[in-house]
């Protein structure tokens, strides 16, 4: 046989072996209350800010004013009541949510694709390339995620696009670092092997044999990242580096309920559950990964 050939059906057999593989895990997560709870109400909150449009208007509900409506108490044409503005609270909570989960899911796409680059050359090629790239990651892990952030935005400015440039800077030591020590378990198996043996570009095997199969772990860490990112946006615009006033969004929000809060403390409340329940969803859900991808609680 040769080796093309052996390297084909090694590759037909992973391929069989890795849908089986996952669908397990699926099976698994799917017993797991607790994080099906989570996913369910992470895909409610997302169906709520994606659909914002069919039901409220954002010019008119989330940012016009109207003293003469101010302090409503909740109502059945506001949920929430409104706030020192006359502006619906239920409309600003949930456009709110566009901008804080947007940049949760965007941070993570920038930290998860450089740390990804970054860990998995580290793990690959080892050596020199993994101690020099390594290093250079402890020296940020040294500093505070939000201390980062804050420095970074504070430089660049606090424009959305700056923004989640600083928080997925900041989150890249971490996640390089979940990378490599997955793609570390993974580079010596036989079809790795096989595939270096058939001439396969280093490139191919890294993005297309290699992280596909680390990604379990790496998962458990996107979740949590995510929520991460979902309380650094919140708490950088709630001391005035994050989005700006009159734009809808959690931290804001409760920063201007601060001066409301003996009288009207629904003004906060309503962003404060909004912040716990994502950041919540999203724990349930990455524990619920980590118990579904346990070897040891197979059984």
């Amino acid at each position: 046989m040769s080796e093309t050939t052996r390297f084909n059906a090694s590759a037909v057999i992973h391929k069989y072996k890795k849908k089986s593989q996952w669908r397990t895990i699926w099976l698994r997560l799917k017993k797991n209350r607790l994080a099906m709870f989570g996913l369910a109400l992470f895909i409610l909150m997302m169906t709520a800010v994606v659909t914002a449009d069919m039901y409220y208007d954002y010019e008119e509900d989330a940012l016009s004013q109207n003293l003469s409506n101010r302090f409503n108490d909740p109502s059945r044409e506001h949920p929430l009541g409104t706030d020192q503005y006359g502006r619906d609270v239920m409309a600003r909570v949930v456009y709110g949510g566009r901008i804080s989960l947007f940049v949760g899911l965007a941070t993570i796409c920038v930290s998860l694709t450089a740390g990804s680059i970054i860990g998995a050359a580290a793990a690959y090629y080892g050596g020199k390339v993994d101690e020099v790239l390594m290093r250079f990651m402890d020296i940020f892990l040294a500093i505070p995620n939000t201390l980062m952030a804050i420095t970074l935005v504070a430089a660049l400015g606090s424009s959305l696009v700056n923004l989640i440039l600083a928080m997925g800077i900041s989150q890249i030591p971490r996640m390089s670092r979940i990378v490599r020590s997955s793609v570390l378990s993974i580079v010596g198996q036989e079809y790795v092997e096989a595939a270096r043996a058939c001439g396969t570009s280093d490139a191919r095997i890294i993005f297309r044999h290699i992280l596909p199969n680390a990604m379990g772990p790496i998962l458990v860490q996107v979740t949590q990242t995510v929520a991460r990112s979902v309380i650094t946006i919140s708490s950088l615009s709630f001391i005035g580096l994050g989005i700006s006033e009159p734009t809808p969004e959690w931290g804001s929000m409760l920063s201007e309920a601060r001066s409301q809060l003996r009288y009207h403390p629904h003004l906060a409340i309503a962003p404060g559950v909004a912040i716990v329940m994502a950041v919540m969803s999203l724990t349930l859900l990455g524990d619920g990964f980590r118990d579904a991808l346990d070897p040891r609680l197979k059984n």
